[in-house]
């Protein structure tokens, strides 16, 4: 299985980036793969390829990290590039935590992976949710800049998931494999 971890906004944040999106998505571009909002996820560790036996212990330790974990607020703000705005394959809007608690489920989910014998992705966490994938590397000022002005409103984060991701021709599908309520 594909899998990664993930903190997962609510509907009415969806709806309201949803709102702000739609129009951008009018304009046909070949270049740009808009992500569906109905996917949209903030990704705390990429696990890629994991074997089924794995999965239990690492469920199992996810959801520890849940028990301990108090709800805090989150909203969606600005945005950026990646690798970099100037040559860009992925657009974002960022994501606003005065808490860092996300920075502290992204470092506990990655140790969490690695104890249960999966490696997680290597790369530094930047709280994000993707808007879209451009086809080819291009310069996002101009998309930077108008997302830049998105201010979402702001949310309590409840809640760890472990999904699974399943490549195809088209956009990728998800499926929940387990969710766990923060209780702390």
């Amino acid at each position: 299985m594909r899998l990664f971890v993930a903190v997962v906004p609510p509907l009415e944040v969806v709806e309201d980036l949803s709102e702000f999106v739609a129009p951008r998505r009018e304009h046909p571009d070949d270049d740009i793969r808009w992500s569906a909002g109905e996917h949209w996820h903030i990704t705390l560790a990429f696990l890629g390829e994991v074997p089924d036996w794995k999965t239990d212990e690492l469920s199992e330790r996810l959801e520890a990290i849940a028990q301990r974990q108090k709800p805090f607020p989150l909203s969606l703000r600005g945005a950026g590039a990646f690798p970099g705005v100037p040559d860009a394959r992925v657009l974002y809007t960022g994501v606003r935590d005065e808490t860092e608690a996300l920075q502290h489920l992204s470092k506990t989910a990655r140790a969490a992976a690695s104890k249960a014998g999966v490696a997680p992705d290597g790369r530094k966490f930047v709280p994000h949710l993707t808007l879209a994938r451009f086809r080819q590397e291009m310069d996002a000022t101009r998309w930077v800049r108008v997302f830049d002005t998105y201010s979402g409103g702001e949310w309590t984060a409840g809640s760890l998931q472990l999904i699974e991701s399943h490549l195809g021709t088209g956009s990728a599908s998800y499926a929940t494999v387990g969710e766990w309520e923060f209780l702390g």
